[in-house]
């Protein structure tokens, strides 16, 4: 479906690339009722990927900079919204509340800028849903991460249920 969260995406001159498949044992998204009117879905962790292939591998501190990290988020983000749209039959206005993203930055021992880096995902939640896009967030660093990629974002969001349902 085609509306308002769709007119935004197409402003801001962004195409959601399709859900990626999963490489393991788990779904791209899960998704529970957690009101009468309304459901809870969960993302699960994205990477960087674009056309199926990794993007932005290595660590922030030493083979990425801050912006690509950034860069590399923004695309996580991307990815965590093609799966959202999935959760939400094609209508991406159900969206009522984005309310955790959680972030992984694959960096060394003495990079200390992960949320500066998972900002790249959370700007993106706020430039396409607006005050609905605004969330709680953890950001933290890690040792590695799947392919050797810098950054993993997993979402949860709260849906309404009902198509064409206005957004809180």
């Amino acid at each position: 479906m085609s509306g308002t969260i769709e007119a935004r995406l197409k402003q801001l001159g962004i195409e959601l690339p399709q859900a990626s498949r999963s490489v393991a044992n788990y779904v791209g998204f899960t998704a529970l009722p957690s009101a009468p009117d309304a459901r809870l879905v969960v993302i699960s962790g994205q990477i960087p990927l674009r056309d199926g292939r990794p993007q932005h591998v290595g660590k922030l501190g030493r083979d990425i900079s801050l912006a690509d990290g950034q860069s590399a988020a923004r695309l996580c983000a991307l990815n965590i919204l093609a799966h959202l749209r999935a959760a939400a039959d094609g209508d991406l206005d159900r969206v009522r509340q984005c309310l955790r993203l959680g972030g992984f930055v694959n960096c060394t021992a003495d990079f200390t800028d992960m949320p500066q880096v998972v900002n790249g995902a959370s700007d993106l939640m706020v430039e396409v849903f607006g005050d609905a896009g605004r969330h709680a967030r953890a950001a933290v660093g890690v040792n590695s991460l799947p392919l050797g990629v810098a950054v993993e974002v997993e979402a949860m969001f709260v849906l309404g249920n009902a198509i064409g349902e206005p957004r809180r």
